[in-house]
């Protein structure tokens, strides 16, 4: 099976406290897998071990055959800002930029030029439902028209894998449906695979591989 994401024994400690313990996780190219757990389960502490933003007291995380713990810092920032995206709980976006400004930056750190970056940002920006405010800066944006603004630079590379921490957790709830249905529509039409993590259910319905998190455990979700 072709897995672009490995975890094989994960632990993760925060001095003496151990917030992962021993996770087993594969993510298949193109998968959407959700992480659901409650507030301080261990959750987003695994997700940035998966990113390779946490290196895991033990244990590996190997990303598309790599061990992201043996790669260089230069080369592990070159990953992230190139095959992989991030979507956080608040967006995280530079206010003092403009909407296409910020769904362009994964391209202008990756070098291409201000005209390219921009027209493929509004490319994805437009299938979120952003064109008409492709100027305003984003201080000026509702949360939900934030949100598709994270979603458009997490995505706008085609990275291999998206990583979401809550991202629909600072939204109303009719917000939250239209952004994560807008989100994974495109994520799965770029065949990027996805990774969330949440404390929603419904959130984690939309996945196609769904697990739990508990004080530091994973295991796999089976239906009923």
């Amino acid at each position: 099976m072709d897995f672009i994401l490995r975890a094989e024994g994960v632990d993760l400690f925060y001095g003496t406290q151990q917030a992962v313990i021993g996770v087993d996780f594969t993510l298949k190219r193109g998968e959407v897998a959700a992480i659901m757990g409650s507030s301080g389960s261990g959750k987003s502490s695994l997700l940035y071990c998966l990113a390779g933003v946490l290196p895991p007291t033990n244990g590996a995380v190997t990303f598309d055959g790599e061990r992201l713990s043996c790669l260089p810092d230069g080369e592990l920032s070159a990953l992230r800002r190139t095959r992989l995206g991030f979507v956080f709980q608040y967006g995280e976006l530079l206010p003092e930029l403009t909407v296409e400004e910020n769904a362009a930056l994964p391209l202008r750190l990756a070098g291409i030029s201000k005209d390219h970056a921009h027209a493929m940002a509004g490319q994805v920006l437009k299938r979120l439902g952003m064109s008409d405010l492709v100027r305003r800066r984003t201080s000026k944006l509702s949360g939900g028209q934030s949100q598709r603004v994270a979603v458009a630079r997490a995505l706008v590379h085609r990275p291999d894998v998206v990583f979401a921490d809550e991202p629909t957790g600072a939204l109303d709830s009719a917000n939250a449906a239209a952004v994560l249905d807008e989100f994974l529509q495109l994520a799965r039409r770029q065949k990027t695979a996805v990774v969330i993590v949440t404390h929603d259910a419904d959130v984690a319905a939309k996945a196609d591989t769904q697990y739990t998190m508990t004080d530091g455990v994973l295991a796999q979700r089976v239906a009923a």
